[in-house]
Protein backbone atom coordinates (compact mmCIF):
# COMPACT_ATOMS: atom_id res chain seq x y z
CA UNK A 1 0.00 0.00 0.00
CA UNK A 2 1.31 3.45 -0.91
CA UNK A 3 2.21 5.76 1.96
CA UNK A 4 1.72 8.84 -0.18
CA UNK A 5 -0.95 11.00 1.39
CA UNK A 6 -4.20 10.93 -0.60
CA UNK A 7 -6.25 13.98 -1.39
CA UNK A 8 -8.40 14.18 1.72
CA UNK A 9 -10.65 16.92 3.01
CA UNK A 10 -8.34 19.32 4.83
CA UNK A 11 -11.05 20.70 7.14
CA UNK A 12 -10.12 19.97 10.72
CA UNK A 13 -12.91 18.58 12.89
CA UNK A 14 -13.33 20.76 15.98
CA UNK A 15 -16.01 21.94 18.39
CA UNK A 16 -19.04 19.93 19.45
CA UNK A 17 -20.08 16.81 17.54
CA UNK A 18 -23.38 15.22 18.55
CA UNK A 19 -23.36 11.42 18.72
CA UNK A 20 -26.82 10.81 17.31
CA UNK A 21 -29.49 8.42 18.51
CA UNK A 22 -31.09 6.11 15.96
CA UNK A 23 -34.82 6.78 15.56
CA UNK A 24 -37.01 3.68 15.67
CA UNK A 25 -40.71 3.18 15.13
CA UNK A 26 -42.75 1.80 18.00
CA UNK A 27 -42.37 -1.60 16.27
CA UNK A 28 -38.58 -1.32 16.44
CA UNK A 29 -37.79 -0.57 12.78
CA UNK A 30 -35.49 2.30 11.78
CA UNK A 31 -37.45 5.51 11.24
CA UNK A 32 -35.77 7.64 8.59
CA UNK A 33 -38.55 10.24 8.62
CA UNK A 34 -37.32 11.66 11.95
CA UNK A 35 -33.81 12.43 10.68
CA UNK A 36 -34.75 15.66 8.88
CA UNK A 37 -36.41 17.23 11.95
CA UNK A 38 -33.54 15.86 14.09
CA UNK A 39 -30.92 17.70 12.00
CA UNK A 40 -33.01 20.87 12.11
CA UNK A 41 -33.33 20.60 15.90
CA UNK A 42 -29.58 20.21 16.41
CA UNK A 43 -28.81 23.22 14.25
CA UNK A 44 -31.54 25.58 15.44
CA UNK A 45 -31.98 24.63 19.11
CA UNK A 46 -28.54 23.35 20.13
CA UNK A 47 -26.17 25.14 17.77
CA UNK A 48 -24.50 21.82 16.94
CA UNK A 49 -23.46 21.47 13.30
CA UNK A 50 -21.42 18.26 13.20
CA UNK A 51 -22.65 14.74 13.91
CA UNK A 52 -21.23 11.28 14.59
CA UNK A 53 -23.74 8.70 13.40
CA UNK A 54 -24.17 4.94 13.92
CA UNK A 55 -21.92 4.92 16.97
CA UNK A 56 -22.53 3.61 20.48
CA UNK A 57 -25.32 6.15 21.08
CA UNK A 58 -26.82 5.10 17.75
CA UNK A 59 -26.94 1.43 18.82
CA UNK A 60 -24.83 0.46 15.81
CA UNK A 61 -24.02 -3.02 17.04
CA UNK A 62 -27.74 -3.78 17.25
CA UNK A 63 -28.28 -2.78 13.60
CA UNK A 64 -27.85 -4.80 10.44
CA UNK A 65 -25.38 -3.64 7.78
CA UNK A 66 -28.33 -2.73 5.53
CA UNK A 67 -29.89 -0.63 8.28
CA UNK A 68 -26.60 1.14 8.98
CA UNK A 69 -26.24 1.98 5.29
CA UNK A 70 -29.79 3.34 5.07
CA UNK A 71 -29.25 5.50 8.15
CA UNK A 72 -25.86 6.79 7.02
CA UNK A 73 -27.27 7.68 3.63
CA UNK A 74 -30.19 9.60 5.13
CA UNK A 75 -28.03 11.44 7.68
CA UNK A 76 -25.61 12.50 4.92
CA UNK A 77 -28.38 13.47 2.51
CA UNK A 78 -30.29 15.49 5.08
CA UNK A 79 -27.25 17.23 6.57
CA UNK A 80 -25.61 18.10 3.23
CA UNK A 81 -25.25 21.86 2.92
CA UNK A 82 -26.68 22.39 6.40
CA UNK A 83 -24.13 20.86 8.76
CA UNK A 84 -20.37 21.15 8.80
CA UNK A 85 -19.41 17.47 8.97
CA UNK A 86 -21.03 14.04 9.15
CA UNK A 87 -18.76 11.34 10.53
CA UNK A 88 -20.04 7.80 9.97
CA UNK A 89 -18.97 5.06 12.33
CA UNK A 90 -18.24 1.94 10.26
CA UNK A 91 -16.69 -0.32 12.89
CA UNK A 92 -17.93 -3.90 13.13
CA UNK A 93 -16.87 -7.26 14.52
CA UNK A 94 -16.34 -8.50 10.95
CA UNK A 95 -13.60 -6.93 8.84
CA UNK A 96 -15.61 -7.46 5.66
CA UNK A 97 -18.68 -5.73 7.15
CA UNK A 98 -16.55 -2.81 8.27
CA UNK A 99 -15.00 -2.51 4.81
CA UNK A 100 -18.43 -2.71 3.18
CA UNK A 101 -19.67 0.13 5.41
CA UNK A 102 -16.54 2.17 4.73
CA UNK A 103 -16.95 1.86 0.95
CA UNK A 104 -20.57 2.88 1.27
CA UNK A 105 -19.71 5.90 3.45
CA UNK A 106 -17.28 7.07 0.78
CA UNK A 107 -19.92 6.64 -1.93
CA UNK A 108 -22.54 8.73 -0.08
CA UNK A 109 -20.14 11.59 0.63
CA UNK A 110 -19.48 11.17 4.35
CA UNK A 111 -17.01 13.72 5.70
CA UNK A 112 -15.17 11.07 7.69
CA UNK A 113 -15.33 7.50 8.93
CA UNK A 114 -14.54 6.12 12.36
CA UNK A 115 -13.79 2.60 13.52
CA UNK A 116 -14.11 1.02 16.94
CA UNK A 117 -11.81 -1.86 17.90
CA UNK A 118 -13.41 -5.32 17.46
CA UNK A 119 -14.28 -6.56 20.93
CA UNK A 120 -15.45 -10.15 20.58
CA UNK A 121 -12.16 -11.50 19.28
CA UNK A 122 -10.04 -8.71 20.69
CA UNK A 123 -6.77 -7.54 19.14
CA UNK A 124 -4.06 -8.53 21.58
CA UNK A 125 -1.48 -5.98 20.44
CA UNK A 126 -1.35 -2.49 19.00
CA UNK A 127 0.08 -4.02 15.84
CA UNK A 128 -2.96 -6.26 15.40
CA UNK A 129 -5.38 -3.37 15.90
CA UNK A 130 -3.42 -1.11 13.53
CA UNK A 131 -3.60 -3.84 10.90
CA UNK A 132 -7.38 -4.08 11.27
CA UNK A 133 -7.77 -0.30 11.02
CA UNK A 134 -5.46 -0.19 8.00
CA UNK A 135 -7.51 -2.80 6.17
CA UNK A 136 -10.72 -0.83 6.74
CA UNK A 137 -9.19 2.52 5.77
CA UNK A 138 -7.64 1.05 2.60
CA UNK A 139 -11.03 0.63 0.90
CA UNK A 140 -11.94 4.32 1.37
CA UNK A 141 -8.54 6.03 1.06
CA UNK A 142 -9.92 9.49 0.25
CA UNK A 143 -12.11 9.71 3.37
CA UNK A 144 -10.66 11.14 6.62
CA UNK A 145 -10.27 8.27 9.08
CA UNK A 146 -10.68 8.35 12.88
CA UNK A 147 -9.99 5.73 15.52
CA UNK A 148 -12.82 5.44 18.04
CA UNK A 149 -11.50 4.41 21.44
CA UNK A 150 -14.04 3.41 24.11
CA UNK A 151 -12.47 0.95 26.58
CA UNK A 152 -15.55 0.72 28.81
CA UNK A 153 -17.30 -1.04 25.90
CA UNK A 154 -14.45 -2.84 24.15
CA UNK A 155 -12.36 -3.84 27.15
CA UNK A 156 -9.30 -2.81 25.14
CA UNK A 157 -7.12 -0.61 27.31
CA UNK A 158 -3.87 -0.32 25.36
CA UNK A 159 -2.55 3.27 25.39
CA UNK A 160 -3.90 5.13 22.39
CA UNK A 161 -0.65 7.03 22.06
CA UNK A 162 1.10 3.72 21.38
CA UNK A 163 -1.53 2.66 18.88
CA UNK A 164 -1.26 5.83 16.79
CA UNK A 165 2.53 5.96 16.84
CA UNK A 166 3.51 5.79 13.18
CA UNK A 167 -0.07 5.18 12.04
CA UNK A 168 0.05 7.90 9.38
CA UNK A 169 2.50 5.74 7.41
CA UNK A 170 0.01 2.85 7.43
CA UNK A 171 -3.12 4.99 7.05
CA UNK A 172 -2.36 8.19 5.10
CA UNK A 173 -5.98 9.31 5.56
CA UNK A 174 -5.74 9.13 9.36
CA UNK A 175 -7.10 12.34 10.86
CA UNK A 176 -7.60 11.75 14.54
CA UNK A 177 -9.12 10.05 17.55
CA UNK A 178 -12.48 9.91 19.26
CA UNK A 179 -11.07 9.42 22.75
CA UNK A 180 -13.83 8.08 25.00
CA UNK A 181 -11.67 6.98 27.91
CA UNK A 182 -10.91 8.62 31.25
CA UNK A 183 -7.10 8.38 31.09
CA UNK A 184 -6.20 12.05 30.74
CA UNK A 185 -2.46 11.32 30.66
CA UNK A 186 -2.95 9.15 27.57
CA UNK A 187 -5.18 11.85 26.10
CA UNK A 188 -2.53 14.49 26.75
CA UNK A 189 0.15 12.40 25.10
CA UNK A 190 -2.09 11.89 22.06
CA UNK A 191 -2.52 15.67 21.80
CA UNK A 192 1.21 16.25 22.28
CA UNK A 193 2.20 13.84 19.53
CA UNK A 194 -0.55 14.69 17.04
CA UNK A 195 0.42 16.44 13.80
CA UNK A 196 -1.47 19.67 13.04
CA UNK A 197 -4.02 18.03 10.73
CA UNK A 198 -5.26 15.57 13.37
CA UNK A 199 -8.22 16.15 15.67
CA UNK A 200 -8.28 14.69 19.17
CA UNK A 201 -11.94 14.69 20.20
CA UNK A 202 -13.00 13.84 23.73
CA UNK A 203 -15.94 11.56 24.41
CA UNK A 204 -16.57 11.67 28.18
CA UNK A 205 -18.99 14.58 28.34
CA UNK A 206 -18.86 15.09 32.10
CA UNK A 207 -15.08 15.63 31.96
CA UNK A 208 -14.91 17.82 28.86
CA UNK A 209 -13.34 20.83 30.56
CA UNK A 210 -10.42 18.73 31.81
CA UNK A 211 -9.88 17.42 28.28
CA UNK A 212 -9.91 20.95 26.87
CA UNK A 213 -7.23 21.90 29.38
CA UNK A 214 -5.16 18.98 28.04
CA UNK A 215 -5.53 20.35 24.52
CA UNK A 216 -8.47 18.40 23.04
CA UNK A 217 -9.68 20.01 19.82
CA UNK A 218 -13.35 19.27 20.39
CA UNK A 219 -15.73 16.64 21.68
CA UNK A 220 -18.12 13.92 20.51
CA UNK A 221 -20.93 13.19 22.90
CA UNK A 222 -24.50 11.99 23.35
CA UNK A 223 -25.53 14.77 25.72
CA UNK A 224 -24.73 17.43 23.12
CA UNK A 225 -28.00 16.35 21.48
CA UNK A 226 -29.89 18.17 24.24
CA UNK A 227 -27.26 20.20 26.17
CA UNK A 228 -25.29 21.36 23.13
CA UNK A 229 -26.28 25.00 23.53
CA UNK A 230 -24.94 25.03 27.08
CA UNK A 231 -21.75 23.17 26.20
CA UNK A 232 -21.10 25.62 23.36
CA UNK A 233 -21.11 28.29 26.06
CA UNK A 234 -18.56 26.21 27.98
CA UNK A 235 -16.32 26.08 24.91
CA UNK A 236 -16.65 29.85 24.40
CA UNK A 237 -15.88 30.55 28.05
CA UNK A 238 -12.82 28.30 27.97
CA UNK A 239 -11.54 29.84 24.75
CA UNK A 240 -12.08 33.29 26.25
CA UNK A 241 -10.13 32.42 29.39
CA UNK A 242 -13.19 32.48 31.69
CA UNK A 243 -12.52 29.31 33.65
CA UNK A 244 -15.01 30.22 36.38
CA UNK A 245 -17.88 30.25 33.89
CA UNK A 246 -16.62 27.15 32.05
CA UNK A 247 -16.33 25.28 35.34
CA UNK A 248 -19.81 26.35 36.43
CA UNK A 249 -21.34 24.89 33.26
CA UNK A 250 -19.34 21.67 33.60
CA UNK A 251 -20.53 21.33 37.19
CA UNK A 252 -24.15 21.74 36.01
CA UNK A 253 -23.71 18.88 33.56
CA UNK A 254 -22.09 16.76 36.24
CA UNK A 255 -25.00 17.44 38.59
CA UNK A 256 -27.47 16.20 35.97
CA UNK A 257 -25.47 13.14 34.94
CA UNK A 258 -24.57 12.08 38.48
CA UNK A 259 -28.29 12.22 39.35
CA UNK A 260 -29.17 10.18 36.25
CA UNK A 261 -26.41 7.65 36.90
CA UNK A 262 -27.66 7.00 40.42
CA UNK A 263 -31.07 6.10 38.97
CA UNK A 264 -29.55 4.05 36.13
CA UNK A 265 -28.41 5.77 32.97
CA UNK A 266 -27.84 3.74 29.81
CA UNK A 267 -28.40 4.40 26.10
CA UNK A 268 -32.11 3.66 26.45
CA UNK A 269 -32.57 6.17 29.28
CA UNK A 270 -30.40 8.73 27.48
CA UNK A 271 -32.46 8.29 24.32
CA UNK A 272 -35.70 8.82 26.22
CA UNK A 273 -34.32 12.00 27.80
CA UNK A 274 -33.42 13.33 24.34
CA UNK A 275 -36.94 12.54 23.14
CA UNK A 276 -38.50 14.32 26.13
CA UNK A 277 -36.33 17.43 25.75
CA UNK A 278 -36.50 17.70 21.95
CA UNK A 279 -40.04 16.50 21.31
CA UNK A 280 -38.73 14.14 18.61
CA UNK A 281 -40.19 10.63 18.40
CA UNK A 282 -37.10 8.46 18.73
CA UNK A 283 -38.83 5.23 19.69
CA UNK A 284 -37.59 2.57 22.09
CA UNK A 285 -34.07 1.14 22.13
CA UNK A 286 -33.44 -2.32 20.73
CA UNK A 287 -33.09 -5.38 22.90
CA UNK A 288 -31.15 -6.23 24.95
CA UNK A 289 -31.59 -2.58 26.02
CA UNK A 290 -34.91 -1.93 27.73
CA UNK A 291 -37.13 1.10 27.37
CA UNK A 292 -36.74 3.63 30.15
CA UNK A 293 -39.49 3.41 32.81
CA UNK A 294 -41.72 6.50 32.62
CA UNK A 295 -41.17 7.39 36.27
CA UNK A 296 -37.39 7.42 35.83
CA UNK A 297 -37.46 9.50 32.65
CA UNK A 298 -39.72 12.05 34.33
CA UNK A 299 -37.40 12.30 37.34
CA UNK A 300 -34.40 12.91 35.09
CA UNK A 301 -36.34 15.38 32.94
CA UNK A 302 -37.36 17.31 36.05
CA UNK A 303 -33.71 17.40 37.16
CA UNK A 304 -32.67 18.56 33.67
CA UNK A 305 -35.15 21.43 33.82
CA UNK A 306 -33.99 22.48 37.27
CA UNK A 307 -30.29 22.42 36.31
CA UNK A 308 -30.74 23.98 32.86
CA UNK A 309 -33.83 26.21 33.25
Amino acid sequence: MSTMAPETDSRKLTGLVAATFTPFTTEGEINLSVIGPYVQYLIEKQGVKSIFVNGTTGESMSLSVAERKALAEEWCRTARGRMDQVIVHVGAMSLSDSQDLARHAAQIGADGIAVIAPFFFKPQTAEALRKFLQEVASVAPSVPFYYYQIPAITGINMPVVDLVDGIQQLIPSFRGIKFSGSDLMDLGQCVRHSPPQWSVLYGVDEQLLAALAMGAHGAVGSTFNYIGSHMNKLLSAFEGGDLIQARAIQFQMQELLSFAMRLGFDVGVNKQLMAEVSGLHLGPPRLPLLQCPLERSQQILQKYRSVFP
